[in-house]
């Protein structure tokens, strides 16, 4: 779960970013979190959260 939390803000910051920037719209920054939310109702959730605990796992070991 601390995972799940920690990369729930990175994107967040990283999506913020992208708005600041201006490289990323508000429209397409609507999409991109709808996507998200939607994403993790669907049972998709689980294999994506394995496969990010894989790679926070696997970070250390580069």
């Amino acid at each position: 779960m601390a995972v799940t939390i920690s990369l729930a803000l990175l994107f967040g910051f990283v999506l913020f970013m992208l708005l600041r920037s201006k490289t990323l719209g508000p429209g397409s920054a609507f999409v991109a979190v709808m996507f998200g939310f939607y994403l993790a109702s669907t049972g998709a959730a689980d294999t994506v959260n394995q496969l990010m605990t894989a790679v926070v796992n696997a970070l250390p070991n580069l």
